[in-house]
């Protein structure tokens, strides 16, 4: 069975409240803390395959003042990665990985169903 790793930022409510539901399931999970060791490329979009996303943008935080000041409303895909890479504070919190699926933890719940 693959290691279930949440990519995790403390400060973050919905982040605290995953963690803790995946717990509550007796699962301890690898912790990420995603702004201490940023994601690479390469992680980013084997992250958005997982997630069966077809942009970055739907896994970034768009309401994110850095967002409106990179200018990232028409960015295409590489400047959306770019960013990412260079500003992990825009990646949607907190993410759930199991093996070749993750979910977006918001709601919290959503993540229970790759678990």
């Amino acid at each position: 069975m693959s290691q279930i790793q949440i990519l995790h930022n403390p400060r973050c409510s919905k982040s605290r409240q995953t963690l803790a539901l995946i717990e509550e399931k007796g699962i301890s999970p690898q912790v990420v803390e995603y702004l201490k060791s940023p994601l690479n490329k390469a992680q980013l979009e084997a992250l958005r395959d997982n997630l069966g996303l077809a942009s970055f943008r739907e896994m970034m935080r768009t309401k994110e003042d850095l967002y409106k000041e990179l200018s990232l409303a028409d960015a295409g895909e590489e400047q959306l990665l770019e960013a990412l890479v260079l500003h992990p504070v825009l990646l949607e919190r907190p993410v759930v990985i199991n093996g070749k699926r993750a979910r977006i933890g918001r709601p919290p719940e959503q993540v229970l169903e790759i678990l």
